[in-house]
């Protein structure tokens, strides 16, 4: 899409007449742009958000500012991060009131390289509200899941099929689904059509929240039926048995993990698949071997 702006032709004979500049600034399929249009899809990002004045918002990707322009009425301190240098200098000619009052602080850098203690967002509380680039969308996830200082809740707008996946509605879990359930809770909010975007990209989308993030199933003593209580599951541990757990999806888990874990917990798996099991059914199976 383009840019357009309306400027007087004083070479014409009639000199009120306008033509339309463009800036050239077609959307980058290399950067997974799509933009935001429908007013009810960014009212119910900014609703699920539960936004106040106190709180201080990361937004990912904001494009040409439709969605910075409702989190800004908020009043919330907003830090918006554009990788694309055009969209970067136009956001901050569009709100170069905000950027000058300190509410907004536009960053002109790839997000997968963002230091979180290089700006305000180092050992306080924030919310990450974004439409973020579908092609990072599980980098997007892993950074903020597993940061030091992660935010306290995170509204997406996702893939329709990448969100069907994290909350696993057909009750086939997947290493998505357990990597996001493992540190918050995840929640279906919209669906949201293709036509909503422009460009439209060839597939649908959907709102996602994620809330009570935190990694107190790492941090906090866990109860296990097979193991006593009051243990805490190794980290470490935890994620290299989920991974090999489904490292090869037709092969059955007792396959899987002969190589980690003991023949009596093998045994205690019997005929199941990686897929058919819980979080909670993951964190047992740790507490055993561990």
């Amino acid at each position: 899409m383009k840019i357009i702006k309306y400027i007087t032709n004083n070479n014409k004979k009639n000199d009120k007449r306008t033509r339309p500049i463009s800036y050239g600034m077609k959307a980058k399929k290399s950067l997974g742009q799509n933009f935001l249009k429908s007013i009810s899809a960014l009212n119910k990002i900014v609703e699920t958000g539960e936004i106040s004045a106190e709180n201080v918002i990361l937004e990912i990707g904001p494009g040409k500012g439709a969605l910075t322009k409702q989190l800004l009425a908020t009043s919330c301190q907003l830090i918006a991060i554009e990788k694309d240098r055009n969209l970067y200098e136009l956001l901050k000619s569009k709100f170069e009131k905000e950027v000058s009052s300190g509410q907004l602080k536009l960053v002109n850098e790839d997000i997968l390289d963002f230091n979180i203690e290089s700006y305000k967002l180092k050992g306080i509380s924030y919310k990450l509200i974004a439409n973020i680039p579908y092609n990072i969308t599980g980098a997007i996830l892993k950074k903020f899941l597993t940061e030091k200082n992660q935010p306290q809740l995170m509204v997406l707008m996702v893939q329709k099929e990448i969100a069907e996946r994290i909350i696993a509605r057909d009750g086939k879990e997947s290493i998505l689904s357990i990597s996001v359930k493992a540190y918050g809770d995840p929640k279906m909010i919209m669906k949201v059509p293709a036509r909503y975007f422009s460009p439209s990209p060839k597939v649908d989308s959907a709102i996602i929240s994620i809330k009570n993030i935190s990694r107190k199933i790492f941090t906090s003593p866990q109860p296990s039926p097979y193991k006593g209580e009051g243990e805490k599951i190794d980290e470490k541990l935890f994620w290299k048995i989920v991974h090999a757990g489904f490292a090869h999806k037709r092969k059955k888990l007792s396959s899987n993990l002969k190589k980690y874990i003991g023949k009596a917990s093998v045994d205690l798996l019997e005929n199941k698949r990686a897929e058919e099991l819980t979080l909670k059914d993951w964190i047992d199976l740790v507490k055993m071997v561990q």
